[in-house]
C-alpha cells in the first residue's frame, strides 16, 4: 500500500459483519477497536453468547466496545479518543448519532447487501430473493444520518441464482462484502475513489423478517411459493400445516405444470418429492421438517409418515 494505512474502528454484529472484519485484520490496516451488540441469549439454555465480531475481535486481541447505544456523551468521547480515521461499518444493527458520523476524520462507511438503492434496511438479502430479484451485490456507502441513503462510493455485482437461499446467498455476499470494502478503501486512500448519489425515487424498504411471513398461503403462484421457500431458508422457514401439524418447507422448486386440484392439495408423493397444487402451477417439496424432528429429505418423511402426506390431503394456513 503506497500510503500510510488507516486506523480503523469496526462496528458489525453477525458473521456477515466478521467476514469484513477478518479481511481488515489481514490487511495492512490497524482495527484499532470494534464495537458489536451486547451479548445476547441464544440456544435452547439461552446461554448469554457473544456475537461472531466480538469473537473474531478477542481471538485477534482487539478491545471490544458493546454499549446498548451510541447516544450517551460519554461513549461518543470514548470513542472519539480512538482518534480513528474511518469507522467500517456492517450489519452493526443500531442507529448511529450524526454525532459519531462526524468523528472519524473520513467519516464512517457501511458495507450494505444490496445495490442500493435498491434495498434499503434491515433484511436486504431475503427481500431481493422473495421478489424475484435475478441480481444483487455489495455497496459501500458514506453514511449520513438516514436509513442506508448515503452517497455510494463502490460496487460490485453477483447474480442469483435458480437454487439459491438466503443462506447461501449470504455467505456469496459476506465474502462479497469483504472484497468491496477492500477495494473502496484502496480508493479512498488513493483519491480516486467518486461518491454517486443515490436515486430516492428507485429505493425499496426491506423491511425486518417476521416469523408469521413464514406462512404459506397456496394460492399464490408456484413461482412466488418458491421464492418465499428459498428467501426465509434458513431463517425464520416457511412452514403450513398439513393434518393438523406444522410442516416446515426447506426445499422446494416450482413447475409450471397445471392441475385443477384446489391449492394446497398433495398430488402426489414420490422419491421424487411432494407435489403440492398452488394457484397456479405446482411446487415440489424435497426437504421437509415434522414438529420436534429434524429437517429430511422428502423420501425419508414418506417412509416414517405416509399417511400424512398421503395425495389428497390438503395444507392449510394455521
Amino acid at each position: 500500500m503506497s500510503q500510510a494505512p488507516l486506523r480503523i474502528v469496526f462496528a458489525g454484529t453477525p458473521e456477515f459483519a466478521a467476514v469484513s472484519l477478518k479481511a481488515l485484520i489481514d490487511s495492512p490496516h490497524q482495527v484499532v477497536a470494534v464495537y458489536t451488540q451486547p451479548d445476547r441469549p441464544a440456544g435452547r439454555g439461552k446461554k448469554l453468547t457473544a456475537s461472531p465480531v466480538k469473537e473474531l475481535a478477542l481471538q485477534s486481541g482487539i478491545s471490544v466496545y458493546q454499549p446498548l447505544n451510541l447516544k450517551a456523551d460519554e461513549e461518543q468521547k470514548l470513542l472519539a479518543e480512538l482518534d480513528a480515521d474511518i469507522m467500517v461499518v456492517a450489519a452493526y444493527g443500531l442507529l448511529l448519532p450524526e454525532s459519531i458520523l462526524n468523528t472519524p476524520r473520513l467519516g464512517c462507511i457501511n458495507v450494505h447487501g444490496s445495490l442500493l438503492p435498491r434495498w434499503r434496511g434491515a433484511a436486504p438479502i431475503h427481500r431481493s430473493l422473495i421478489a424475484g430479484d435475478t441480481e444483487t451485490g455489495i455497496t459501500i456507502m458514506q453514511m449520513d444520518k438516514g436509513l442506508d441513503t448515503g452517497d455510494m462510493l463502490h460496487k460490485l455485482r453477483c447474480p442469483i441464482e435458480d437454487e439459491d437461499t438466503s443462506g447461501i446467498l449470504h455467505d456469496r455476499l459476506a465474502d462479497l462484502g469483504a472484497k468491496t470494502l477492500m477495494e473502496a478503501l484502496e480508493q479512498i486512500i488513493s483519491g480516486t475513489v467518486v461518491a454517486e448519489k443515490q436515486q430516492d425515487d428507485a429505493a425499496c424498504y426491506a423491511n425486518k423478517l417476521l416469523k408469521a411471513e413464514g406462512q404459506i398461503d397456496w394460492t399464490q403462484s408456484a413461482d412466488m411459493l418458491d421464492r418465499q421457500i428459498r428467501g426465509l431458508n434458513p431463517w425464520p422457514v416457511a412452514y403450513s400445516s398439513l393434518n393438523g401439524e406444522r410442516v416446515r418447507i426447506w426445499q422446494a422448486f416450482a413447475s409450471t405444470e397445471s392441475t385443477d386440484q384446489r391449492p394446497g392439495t398433495v398430488i402426489s408423493a414420490d422419491r421424487d418429492g411432494l407435489k403440492v397444487a398452488a394457484g397456479g402451477g405446482i411446487i415440489t417439496i424435497t426437504r421437509a421438517q415434522l414438529p420436534g424432528k429434524k429437517q429430511l429429505p422428502v423420501m425419508d418423511l414418506l417412509n416414517a409418515r405416509q399417511d400424512l402426506f398421503r395425495p389428497g390431503n390438503r395444507f392449510e394456513a394455521e
